[in-house]
């Protein structure tokens, strides 16, 4: 569930998610919805954003700054591009670690047209450089460009055509105020409930020409950690089991065969979930734990755990927050196998 960050030959960073191949990455961005029609879930937020994309259009204006908040995978930046979409305009993609200098952002930002989304993901990681020069970006759609030194500094102005910044993050709590006040829009993506991701398992399933019975699609989403990302992964992961060990049509056995192998249990948990649990319970009896400590007791990065594995755990039960730290819920005990007498000892 760990993930790195490379950087193209634009400057523009790209995910890349351990354990997904080259292959799975561009299945991946094939099974996105490409309309807000098509996007499932979040129906309270969709319904607010197609109000504002309509009055947008009615007015011939681009649409307000639009800040998506929320864990990994639950559609950021598929919005992103359904909002570029819906609005008939292009997408410009980047992150806030690509951005390192004001510089690289004057031939982005020069270059969109009228309407035009710059998408920012990961906006959080702006530095405060680059987040202070789109400041009038944002507010007067001109940008100041400071060139050469001392006696012989020049400010060169330039005018920007009206533009739509969309931001997303999964730490809105790091973004300061003076960004965070430039938005117009505010959108917090919550994890998906079964029956929800069991439609776009659905969908996904036809896009892959797979055959999958219903109950088979309820499984799958019981396990996907309430996030689309991880069940259109899960389907891939089982569409090859099912070709391999089976004759391709994946049923609810098939499915629970499959997830087992990949040591997925039936809460959705993974390898990593349970390491997590596992360190705190055992190196720190049962916690609290701070961050860093348990990160280096697991050898794993800070972010991983806080953005990757915490929100569903904390979402679920297993995991507490509390000012000393980390600590793991009798339910964590209950879902390892940890014994009563072990639990009696540290509650």
């Amino acid at each position: 569930m760990s993930e790195d960050k490379k950087v193209d030959k634009n400057g523009r960073e790209k995910l890349i998610v351990q354990g997904e191949t080259e292959e799975d990455q561009i299945l991946s961005i094939s099974l996105r919805p490409t309309i807000i029609k098509e996007f499932v879930g979040q129906s309270d937020m969709v319904e607010n954003l197609l109000v504002s994309i309509k009055a947008a259009k009615n007015r011939k204006e681009p649409l307000e700054h639009t800040l998506f908040s929320g864990p990994p995978g639950l559609g950021k930046t598929t919005l992103a591009h359904i909002i570029a979409h819906e609005m008939g305009t292009k997408i410009t993609a980047t992150s806030g670690p690509a951005i390192e200098r004001a510089g690289d952002l004057i031939g982005i930002l020069t270059n969109l047209e009228k309407g035009d989304v710059l998408f920012v993901d990961e906006i959080h990681r702006l530095s405060r450089v680059v987040e202070e020069f789109l400041y009038p970006a944002m507010e007067n759609f001109q940008i100041d460009f400071v060139i050469d030194k001392g006696p012989y500094a020049k400010t060169i102005k330039f005018n920007l055509k009206p533009f739509t910044l969309i931001g997303a993050t999964t730490r809105s709590g790091l973004l300061t105020a003076p960004m965070r006040g430039r938005f117009g829009i505010f959108h917090h993506l919550e994890f998906y409930q079964p029956q929800d991701l069991a439609k776009i398992i659905e969908r996904s399933a036809d896009l892959l020409s797979v055959r999958v019975n219903k109950d088979a699609g309820i499984e799958i989403a019981k396990r996907s950690r309430g996030t689309p990302r991880i069940a259109n992964r899960l389907l891939r992961r089982v569409r090859d089991y099912a070709q391999v060990k089976a004759k391709g049509d994946i049923n609810e056995d098939i499915v629970q065969s499959a997830l087992k192998a990949q040591g997925v249990d039936k809460a959705g948990l993974d390898p990593i979930d349970r390491k997590v649990l596992g360190a705190i319970i055992e190196y720190y009896n049962g916690g609290p734990v701070g961050i860093s400590a348990l990160a280096a007791s697991l050898n794993e990065e800070q972010d991983t755990i806080v953005d990757v594995v915490e929100p569903y755990l904390l979402k679920g039960g297993f995991l507490k927050r509390t000012q000393r730290g980390r600590e793991a819920t009798k339910l964590a005990y209950e879902h390892l196998g940890i014994s009563k007498a072990r639990q009696k000892e540290l509650f």
